[in-house]
């Protein structure tokens, strides 16, 4: 992990064009290569380029590039900080009660998932960490990630395991869902911008405690 307080503009060209202005930023350089450039204000980052992108240091310039095309370009006008760590092998998330829950019950009932979903495998292993669900249907495999809460870091998530996944040809062709309780509008934007499918689920019903068709209203 690299760390990089500076003063910086930055540019975004690819689905769309967009800039920031010059201002002391956070520039994060991640072990899998991913950048992100954040502010003192937001947890979540203004720009980022998700991995795999490569990176091109020049002085007073980063050009951050994807296979898709896409660029993020980084003016550096001045330096502040500049730190780097090894972080070591990260143990993943601890699910909460009902993340964990709902993971069982959907891999016990993927038909609530989709027509002709049948459940490969629970804790689907990759490089980076395990997948929750891997399933398929009559179109291929599908990585089923879960969340109590659906956010862009879910969203961000399931599209490096999707990554790795699409290397295995004994998977491909592998799609995306994410399912949550309630999925966040900005981590929907993101999840069809990367062509992963969203699902909310109803966990009372999941676990048989409430019957939408015993409801009065």
């Amino acid at each position: 992990m690299r760390l990089i307080v500076a003063r910086c503009s930055a540019d975004y060209s690819g689905r769309l064009n967009v800039h920031l202005p010059q201002a002391v930023r956070l520039l994060m350089v991640k072990a899998d290569g991913g950048v992100a450039v954040f502010s003192e204000l937001k947890i979540a980052p203004l720009m980022w380029m998700s991995p795999p992108c490569t990176l091109r240091e020049e002085p007073g310039k980063w050009t951050v590039s994807n296979k898709a095309g896409e660029q993020l370009l980084i003016t550096i006008e001045e330096v502040v900080s500049d730190i780097s760590a090894d972080l070591g092998i990260d143990p993943g998330l601890q699910k909460d009660g009902v993340e964990a829950h709902l993971q069982v019950l959907l891999a016990d009932n993927c038909a609530v998932l989709g027509e002709g979903f049948t459940l490969v495998r629970r804790e689907f292993p990759t490089d980076i960490g395990p997948v929750d669900l891997m399933c398929k249907d009559a179109a291929g495999h599908v990585a089923v990630e879960i969340k109590r809460k659906g956010e862009i870091d879910g969203v961000e998530q399931l599209a490096r395991y999707l990554e790795r996944l699409e290397r295995d040809p004994l998977l491909r062709p592998i799609r995306g869902m994410f399912v949550a309780q309630e999925i966040k509008p900005q981590a929907k934007v993101l999840a069809d911008s990367r062509g992963i499918a969203c699902l909310e689920v109803d966990y009372d019903v999941l676990r048989g405690i409430d019957n939408v068709e015993d409801r009065l209203f």
